[in-house]
C-alpha cells in the first residue's frame, strides 16, 4: 500500500465543527439524568456562555473572512462560506434541544423541587400587585422605550443585550416598532413576594406592565430578542502608537462591530424580524427561534442556592499534603515554603489542592521573605479582587524588584486587565503590556532568593490562570520547583518580556514560539523510530485541543508505524482516529465533568525511558506559533506517578469520558456491569486519603487503576526489557488462522483473548490478574512476552 497522502482533506476534522460537538457535549451533561437538576442547569447555563463565545470569536471570524473575499479552504477543505453553512446547520439543532429539555423537562423538575420561574399571570392577585409596585419604584424608571419611525432612527442595540420589540399603534392604521432593553443592572430573576425560591424573569414583568411604560398605545404585539456582535475586532499592532491605546480602540469597536446572530422569540410576526433583520444587517439564516428564555446564563445564580439535595456533594480544595496550613518541625515551627521546594519538585492540582495554600502563599512568602530579592510573574487571566496582583504590590512595598507581564489581548479579559495594568503602574512597579504578534498564555512565577550557599531561584510552571476563583473550577496542575536549569530558563523568559530579544537557547522547559514545535515534533518521531525497531513505543497526550495540522500528520505517521497512541482532547480536534492504514492505533478521548479539564500532561514511552511534561500549551497552531507559551519536563519519580494517575484514571473513566468516532461524533463511555469510575471523584477521593496519611505526595494513588503500561521510571537498563528488534523466534512465526502471528500466541493460549470491544482487538491477562486491551497484534504480543516470556 502506498504511503497516504497527508495533506488531503478527508484526514482532517473542521475545527468550527468539532467545537460545536464540545458543545453538544457540555449540553448532553445538561439532559444527563444521572446529574441531579442544579447541576443539570450549571450544564445549560454554561452551553449559553460557551455557544456566545463561539459566535462572537469563531463566526465573527467566519463573517469577517467572507466579507473580505477570502475562499481559501482550511485542511478539511471547506472555504469560509461553507464553514458558516455547515456551523448554522449544526448549532440550530443544539439550541432547540437546550430549549425543549428546560421547557419540558427540567423547569417542571425544579418547579416540583421547589424552584420555579413562574408565568406572571399565573400568580395571585396580592403578589402580582406587590411586583406591580416593585415594577414602579425599581424598574420602570430605568427603561428607555426607543421608538423607531420616521421622527427616530434605529436605536443601537449592544452585544448580548436582551430586549423588547414591541408592535402598537396609537390610531389603529400605522404601526410603531418600540425596542426596550432589559437592564442589565436589575436582577433578572425576581422573587415572587412571599414565596421562597420561586421567581419571575424581568422581561416577563416588563411586559406584564407595558401599560405604564408605553400609556395610551394598542400593543399588537411583544417579543424577546438578543443580538451577539463580532468580538474578532482587531487594531494593527505594528502602526499602534501605544498598546494600551489600541486595546481600547478594540473594546470600542466591539460595541459597534457586526451582528453574528440574531436571537428571536418562537412566535416574534413576520414585521418585527422584518424590521430587525433588515437595520442590523443580518441574513434571514442567521435568525434563532427560541422557544425558551433567550440567555438561560443569569439561571448560574440558581444554582447557588443553599439546597444541596438538588446538586452534587460539595467539593472544597484541600491542603497539599506537604503544604499544610501550619508545616513545622517536631518543635511546632513553621517551614518556609522555598525550604519545603528545595526539598523536592511540588506539584499541585487543582481544584484538588487550593490555590491560596499553595500557589498563593508562595507568592506571599515571596513578598514578605526578608531573603527574596525578585518577584516576577506572568497574568494572562485574574481575578477582579486578585490577591495575586496584591502580592505583587506588597513585594514592590517591601523592596523587591518586581516585573510583570500582563497580556493586554487576553480575550475577554481586556478591560480587567488594562485596571489592572494601571493599578500595578501606580504602584512602581514595572509592567509589559505583551509582545508585538504573539499573545503570553504562558503561567509561570519566577523567585530570586538570596541564600547562604548563594542565589537560589524558585519556579511555578502552571497550566491555569493566576486566578483564585477559576482554580476552584478548573482542573489544572503546576510544577514548583528549585530546578536551577528551570529557573534560567524562565530568567530568559521574563527577560524577553521586558527587552528586545528572546533568547533561543533553553536548558529544560519547552517554549513557544521558539522550541516546542521542534521537541515535541521529535519526540513523536521518536516514538515512531523506537515502534519500527520493535522497542516500546506509546504516547499518551490531554491537551484542550488538537488543531495544528502538522502535529496531526505527525500522529498519523507514528500511528502507522505502530505507536499506540491516547489522546484526552476535551473540545477541538482535527485528528480522526480509527482510519484504516492511517490512525488504527489512535484513540480519542473527551472528559466533560463538574470541572472543566484545563491541564495539559504530555508523555512519551521512550523505550523504557519515558519523558513527561506539563504546561500552559495545547496542540493549537496558535499555541505552538502564535503564543508565548511554557511547558516543563517533571522528572521526580513520585510526582511523575501522579501524572500517570491522572491519565491512567482518566482513560479508565466510564461516567464522564466519551470517544470519538472516525466521522467525529463522540460515543459516551458505559460502566455496563462494572463499577462507575469518574475521573474527577477518583482525584477527589485520591486528595482526601493523601490528606488523612499525612505528610507527602499530594494524592494517594489508586493501585487498582494502575495498569502498569504507563512508565514512571526507566528500566535499570534504560530500556523496557522489550527493546531488542524481533528475534529469530518471531521471524519464523507463522500465520495463525485469524490472522495473528501463531508462536508467542499459541504458547500462551490461555493468556489471552478477542475482548467483545470495538475499540480493542486483544486482552492479555497479566501476572498479577488484571487485564490489558490493545489495539494491534503487536501490542498484544509484546505484552505476553514481557509477561510470560518468548515462545519456545
Amino acid at each position: 500500500m502506498d504511503d497516504p497522502d497527508l495533506t488531503a482533506p478527508r484526514y482532517y476534522l473542521n475545527r468550527e465543527l468539532s467545537e460545536l460537538a464540545y458543545q453538544k457535549r457540555v449540553l448532553s451533561e445538561g439532559t444527563d439524568e444521572r446529574n441531579p437538576p442544579l447541576e443539570r442547569l450549571r450544564f445549560v447555563a454554561f452551553f449559553t456562555k460557551n455557544t456566545d463565545e463561539f459566535f462572537m470569536k469563531r463566526v465573527g471570524g467566519l463573517k469577517q473572512q467572507i466579507t473580505a473575499g477570502i475562499t481559501t479552504t482550511t485542511p478539511d477543505g471547506r472555504t469560509p462560506r461553507e464553514q458558516l453553512d455547515e456551523v448554522i446547520d449544526a448549532a440550530r439543532p443544539l439550541f432547540d434541544r437546550q430549549d425543549a429539555y428546560w421547557r419540558s423537562e427540567l423547569r417542571p423538575e425544579l418547579a416540583d423541587a421547589g424552584v420555579a420561574i413562574r408565568e406572571y399571570d399565573d400568580l395571585r392577585g396580592d403578589r402580582r400587585d406587590r411586583l406591580q409596585a416593585y415594577f414602579e419604584e425599581s424598574v420602570l424608571p430605568t427603561l428607555t422605550p426607543l421608538a423607531f419611525d420616521p421622527a427616530h432612527p434605529f436605536p443601537f442595540i449592544s452585544n448580548l443585550s436582551l430586549s423588547l420589540a414591541v408592535l402598537s399603534t396609537e390610531t389603529g392604521e400605522e404601526t410603531t416598532f418600540t425596542r426596550i432593553k432589559i437592564p442589565p443592572n436589575q436582577p433578572r430573576l425576581i422573587e415572587v413576594p412571599d414565596a421562597s425560591e420561586q421567581y419571575v424573569l424581568i422581561e416577563d414583568l416588563i411586559e406584564a406592565n407595558l401599560d405604564l411604560l408605553l400609556p395610551g398605545l394598542t400593543v399588537l404585539d411583544v417579543s424577546k430578542f438578543r443580538v451577539t456582535r463580532n468580538a474578532e475586532v482587531r487594531r494593527n499592532e505594528e502602526v499602534a502608537e501605544d498598546l494600551v491605546d489600541a486595546i481600547e480602540d478594540v473594546l470600542e469597536q466591539r460595541r459597534f462591530a457586526t451582528v453574528v446572530r440574531l436571537e428571536v422569540d418562537a412566535d416574534m410576526p413576520d414585521e418585527s424580524v422584518r424590521i430587525l433583520t433588515e437595520h442590523l444587517e443580518v441574513d434571514v439564516r442567521e435568525v434563532f427561534y427560541r422557544e425558551g428564555p433567550i440567555d438561560y446564563e443569569d439561571f448560574f445564580e440558581l444554582v447557588d442556592l443553599d439546597r444541596p439535595e438538588l446538586k452534587l456533594p460539595s467539593w472544597t480544595p484541600r491542603s497539599h499534603p506537604r503544604l499544610p496550613p501550619k508545616v513545622g518541625d517536631s518543635r511546632g515551627e513553621e517551614r518556609p515554603i522555598f525550604d519545603e521546594i528545595r526539598t523536592d519538585d511540588l506539584l499541585v492540582h487543582h481544584p484538588y489542592h487550593t490555590f491560596e495554600g499553595t500557589v498563593q502563599r508562595f507568592l506571599d512568602a515571596a513578598a514578605t521573605d526578608p531573603d527574596v530579592l525578585a518577584v516576577k510573574a506572568a497574568i494572562y487571566r485574574t481575578a477582579s479582587d486578585s490577591k495575586v496582583i496584591q502580592s505583587l504590590i506588597d513585594a514592590a512595598d517591601n523592596g523587591k524588584q518586581v516585573a510583570v507581564m500582563v497580556e493586554l489581548k487576553a480575550r475577554f479579559d481586556e478591560e480587567n486587565n488594562l485596571e489592572w495594568v494601571r493599578r500595578l503602574e501606580e504602584e512602581g512597579i514595572h509592567v509589559a503590556y505583551g509582545t508585538i504578534g504573539l499573545k503570553t498564555h504562558t503561567k509561570t512565577a519566577l523567585v530570586v532568593r538570596q541564600e547562604a550557599d548563594g542565589v537560589q531561584l524558585y519556579s511555578h510552571v502552571g497550566t491555569g490562570n493566576y486566578h483564585s476563583e477559576t482554580a476552584k473550577g478548573y482542573s489544572d496542575l503546576g510544577l514548583l520547583t528549585a530546578d536551577r536549569d528551570v529557573g534560567q530558563d524562565l530568567t530568559n523568559v521574563f527577560n524577553f518580556f521586558t527587552g528586545p530579544t528572546l533568547n533561543e537557547a533553553f536548558r529544560k522547559l519547552l517554549i513557544a514560539p521558539v522550541t516546542m514545535r521542534k521537541r515535541f515534533t521529535e519526540m513523536v518521531r521518536r516514538e515512531a523510530e523506537h515502534a519500527r525497531a520493535g522497542r516500546r513505543a506509546r504516547i499518551v497526550v490531554k491537551v484542550n485541543g488538537l488543531e495544528d495540522p502538522d502535529m496531526v500528520a505527525e500522529l498519523y505517521r507514528a500511528s502507522m508505524a505502530g505507536v499506540e497512541i491516547d489522546l484526552i482532547v476535551r473540545d477541538i480536534c482535527r485528528l480522526r482516529p480509527g482510519l484504516e492504514g492511517v490512525s488504527e492505533n489512535v484513540t480519542v478521548h473527551s472528559i466533560v465533568g463538574r470541572f472543566l479539564e484545563h491541564a495539559r500532561i504530555f508523555y512519551f514511552e521512550n523505550a523504557g525511558d519515558p519523558e513527561w511534561y506539563t504546561g500552559s500549551a495545547d496542540w493549537m497552531t496558535r499555541n505552538l506559533d502564535h503564543r508565548v507559551e511554557a511547558v516543563t519536563p517533571v522528572e521526580t519519580p513520585e510526582l511523575r506517578r501522579q501524572l500517570r494517575f491522572v491519565l491512567e484514571a482518566s482513560l479508565a473513566d466510564n461516567r464522564r469520558r466519551w470517544v470519538m468516532r472516525s466521522d467525529g461524533s463522540y460515543e459516551r463511555a458505559a460502566p455496563d456491569d462494572a463499577p462507575v469510575r469518574d475521573i474527577q471523584e477518583i482525584l477527589m477521593r485520591a486528595t482526601d486519603a493523601a490528606v488523612e496519611r499525612g505528610y507527602g505526595p499530594g494524592m494517594e494513588v489508586d493501585a487498582d487503576l494502575i495498569t502498569r503500561d504507563l512508565l514512571v521510571e526507566p528500566d535499570d537498563d534504560g530500556t523496557s526489557g522489550d527493546s531488542s528488534p524481533a528475534t529469530d523466534d518471531d521471524s519464523r512465526e507463522t500465520d495463525h488462522p485469524d490472522g495473528e502471528a501463531a508462536s508467542v500466541f499459541d504458547a500462551h493460549a490461555e493468556r489471552w483473548y478477542h475482548p467483545d470491544s470495538e475499540t480493542y482487538g486483544w486482552a492479555v491477562r497479566t501476572t498479577d490478574g488484571d487485564r490489558r486491551y490493545f489495539k494491534t497484534r503487536e501490542g498484544a504480543r509484546s505484552r505476553l512476552r514481557r509477561e510470560y516470556g518468548p515462545a519456545t
